[in-house]
């Protein structure tokens, strides 16, 4: 078996990602910007649980696939990394073409950040489980809930925006993994 290009792969998952993101803002128009970082984090964290519980239990009532989660795990830290650092106010009505400058800016930063830790570590994320990787998103969600739980302030660790950084990039070497292990239809 060939795996594709992790670059290449992981465009083509931010891609179909985007085009959710996108369809959904034209159902919904920008509603999310009404909601507090806390509230965008709170929704990844209930994300993130479900995917684990479904790992654990293998029961899946609701029928989202787990990589349905993963997908929206990913639109949810595109959300939250705009509103962290950009001003966007409540209930603003964001352009289209606003929207998608945003999201590609959010993915793009993410992207090289991605690629200058594979450089570092490699691709050990390969050898991983996918399980792994839900079990280090929660972490990192439990990590920024004491973070806004603080204000914002930390001593020594890096920030809430690193943080949904990782969460992205670990549910996009998720769905690579769920696709080149075969276990979702590509």
């Amino acid at each position: 078996m060939t795996t594709k290009n992790t670059d290449l792969h992981y465009k083509e998952i931010v891609d179909k990602c985007k085009s959710i993101f996108l369809k959904k803002s034209k159902d919904y128009g920008t509603s999310w910007t009404i909601l507090r970082l806390s509230s965008l984090t709170d929704q990844l964290f209930i994300k993130a649980k479900r995917i684990r519980n479904i790992e654990i239990s293998n029961v899946n009532k609701v029928g989202d696939s787990i990589e349905d989660e993963f997908k929206s795990i990913i639109n949810y830290c595109i959300m939250a990394m705009i509103k962290c650092e950009e001003i966007i106010e409540d209930e603003i009505t964001l352009s289209d073409d606003h929207l998608q400058m945003l999201y590609n800016k959010y993915y793009y930063d993410t992207f090289v950040l991605m690629q200058k830790k594979n450089t570092d570590y490699g691709e050990v994320w390969r050898d991983m489980r996918v399980s792994s990787f839900t079990d280090l998103i929660l972490t990192k969600l439990l990590r920024i809930k004491q973070i806004e739980d603080n204000f914002g302030k930390t001593e020594v660790s890096e920030g809430a925006f690193s943080n949904y950084q990782d969460i992205m990039n670990y549910s996009i070497f998720a769905l690579i993994k769920l696709e080149s292990d075969n276990l979702i239809s590509q």
